[in-house]
């Protein structure tokens, strides 16, 4: 005959992680329900735990990686695409974490595991117990300034994290899954409410965020009778966190058990001890009127303490048939006593002088609270007024930006409307053009004439070049190659315009000319560089260290000086505090007060109208508009300096390139072809 089930213990963690605590439940004489009140999903992006996992075999690679569950280290090893580095340390919190590493080829003595020890009569695996297996491990300025990676979920608990920090580690904190709601099934649900009708079970709970979950989904699923008896049923929790926050939701019979799958099992042996599954099994009516009773008792009572109204001899003889009748398998040694959770109603049975202290204690924290409360309000009152000034005058500087941006849109609207202009003279332009060399075709058929006609166009079409883009060499070529061709016709009149040809070369290779298009580049290399440029805002501050020269000899400046040697060392002590206090100031001037109070939106029209500014200084240096090209100039210089930092290297680049612009950029008159047009016309007019 099969021996009575005990009871129902309802697991709730994540599915698929299970399969080794039902197997020593079944052992035990449990039965097991998985309700997985977590799901573990993949991060929708592993780009950031890619590149994190990356520095792993870079030459400045981690002194330490934390990983704070077995999901995570599920997760993180799948996305390696090479062995974990050896000379990495490994930290995780429990035993379940370590069997994960192990799994993935990392175990001791190949690689450095550290785990809080689990030889101590009651061990904790949390993020405590794990910092002060670290600090042994390390000591305790080891990992001052050294990079640590934390791989964990999306969220949780930041005490490890900053406690490093403190510490003086780099720590950078990546997710490698996310924790989900799931949606039990409808059988699922079914077998809960057949459990909470009254069958003897318990509820095993090994994360604060599935005691949160269960409580949700008890509002939606369960009626007001049912979510009564579940705040009753026995809870059996790895944590004392866990106890305290499924204490805070409602829930009043728990258990803290200790993490590991053998200490959960000897809990719920503990709670239900197989005399009371018997008992069970044998009175259902009295189980169903009262079924978590003997679980509370239990779970007051050690399982070395028989019950009261059994005989010892009869309980020894009762073990013995029992050992000879069904051999136990499973048997696992004894444990080291769990430390028990005081539920709240046994909380309030203690009453007497711990009820005075604890309401005396209630009340100076509430006096206490309500003098930090009214003391918090009155900063958060000036904090908010201040804050509405900055806003005001944020918005004020908003406004101003954005009529300097209409001005400058307005402003590259007007020379749109020149460029369009001068797109006009060069069709006009190219029409004379056209005319001209229907001009040529009607020309008269001798040589000279049509020479003579050609040289007119050539000279014609230069000077109209010349004026339009000032293009020296444009011109000295085109007059190079009239000569050209008037050199292979005679004629006093024709060695006159030859003259004139020459005085107007000589007079174009004595002009000055100007790289136009060099300073376009230098513009638009200032252009590209705006966006990358710091604001005055975003300076880094580097961390200040005390620092102090090292001090001399007293004896040798005594002896030198002739003054007491205590004295020396007072100076030198002094001096020595006064240096260090001095360095850990770091004073950093600022002429202008607004810059550091630029938003990144008021930063980027900030950039935006820099941009314009050098935009309408390209056109203007394209179109010899020399009086706007200086304006444009002197605008961007003075916003680079008024709000970006000056200290950047950038900065001064950028700067150097618009005084290079400003510099080389003077005024030069263009010259005309005035003498040679002149020669020209009086010969077609016959003089």
């Amino acid at each position: 005959m099969a021996s009575a089930v005990r009871a129902t213990v309802v697991i709730t963690r994540p599915g698929g992680q299970s399969s080794a605590l039902v197997e020593r439940l079944h052992g035990a004489g449990f039965d097991a329900l998985e309700f997985p009140l977590i799901d573990i999903a993949p991060v929708a992006d592993d780009a950031p735990l890619r590149a994190a996992l990356d520095e792993l075999y870079a030459p400045d690679r981690y002194a330490l990686v934390v990983f704070v569950s077995p999901n995570a280290v599920d997760h993180a090893f799948g996305r390696l695409f090479a062995p974990w580095p050896t000379d990495v340390p490994v930290a995780v919190v429990g035993p379940g974490s370590v069997a994960a590493l192990a799994r993935q080829g990392v175990h001791a003595p190949t690689h450095r595991v550290i785990s809080p020890s689990e030889e101590e009569s009651d061990p904790r695996f949390d993020s405590e117990a794990l910092y002060a297996a670290i600090e042994a491990h390390f000591g305790a300025n080891e990992l001052d300034g050294r990079r640590v990676l934390i791989v964990r979920g999306d969220g949780g608990r930041e005490w490890l994290a900053e406690r490093l920090e403190q510490a003086g580690a780099r720590v950078s904190k990546v997710a490698a899954y996310r924790r989900l709601l799931p949606e039990p099934s409808m059988q699922k649900w079914e077998r809960i409410h057949a459990l909470l009708s009254g069958a003897p079970h318990a509820w095993l709970l090994t994360s604060s965020e599935g005691v949160r979950n269960l409580d949700e989904l008890a509002r939606e699923h369960l009626t007001a009778e049912e979510i009564a008896r579940l705040k009753h049923v026995p809870l059996v929790c790895p944590h004392p966190r866990i106890a305290e926050v499924a204490r805070q939701t409602g829930f009043d019979r728990m258990t803290v058990s200790g993490a590991g799958d053998e200490r959960i099992v000897h809990t719920l042996e503990t709670l239900f001890p197989r005399e009371a599954g018997a008992s069970a099994a044998a009175e259902p009516e009295r189980d169903a009127e009262a079924p978590n009773n003997a679980s509370f008792q239990a779970t007051d009572t050690s399982p070395a303490t028989p019950p009261a109204h059994q005989p010892a001899q009869s309980r020894m003889t009762d073990s013995n048939d029992s050992k000879k009748a069904s051999p136990q398998p499973n048997v696992t040694p004894p444990l080291p006593p769990n430390t028990p959770f005081t539920p709240y109603e046994q909380q309030k049975r203690r009453g007497g002088a711990g009820t005075v202290l604890l309401w005396f204690a209630v009340v100076i924290l509430a006096v206490a609270a309500g003098a930090g409360g009214y003391a918090l309000n009155r900063k958060v009152d000036r904090k908010e007024q201040d804050l509405t000034q900055r806003v005001e005058q944020a918005d004020a500087q908003n406004v101003t930006l954005r009529a300097k941006a209409d001005q400058a849109a307005s402003a590259t609207s007007a020379l749109n409307t020149q460029l369009i202009q001068l797109q006009g003279k060069l069709a006009d332009a190219e029409a004379h053009s056209q005319a001209l060399q229907q001009q040529y075709q009607d020309l008269a058929s001798n040589r000279d004439d049509w020479t003579l006609a050609e040289v007119e166009q050539i000279l014609s079409s230069a000077s109209q070049q010349l004026q339009l883009t000032g293009n020296v060499q444009l011109a000295l070529f085109a007059l190079q190659s009239a000569d050209t061709r008037l050199a292979a016709t005679t004629g006093p009149q024709v060695v006159a315009i030859r003259k004139a040809i020459a005085q107007d070369i000589d007079k174009l290779k004595g002009t000055q000319t100007t790289d136009l298009t060099g300073l376009a580049i230098k513009l638009d290399t200032a252009i590209e560089q705006i966006d990358g440029l710091p604001l005055a805002g975003e300076a880094p501050i580097e961390r200040a260290r005390a620092q102090a020269a090292t001090p001399g000899d007293s004896a040798s400046i005594a002896a030198a000086t002739g003054e007491p040697r205590w004295k020396v060392l007072w100076r030198q002590i002094t001096s020595g505090i006064g240096q260090q206090l001095s360095s850990l100031v770091s004073v950093r001037r600022i002429d202008n007060a607004d810059a550091m109070l630029t938003s990144p939106d008021q930063g980027y029209f900030v950039r935006e109208n820099v941009k314009l500014r050098l935009l309408s200084a390209r056109l203007s240096l394209l179109s010899r508009s020399e009086p706007t090209l200086k304006s444009d100039l002197a605008a961007a210089d003075a916003a680079l300096a008024r709000y970006f930092d000056p200290s950047s290297k950038k900065v001064a680049a950028v700067r150097d390139l618009v005084k290079q612009v400003d510099q080389a950029s003077l005024a030069v008159a263009v010259p005309n072809l005035d003498a040679s047009l002149a020669a020209v016309h009086q010969f077609k007019r016959g003089g």
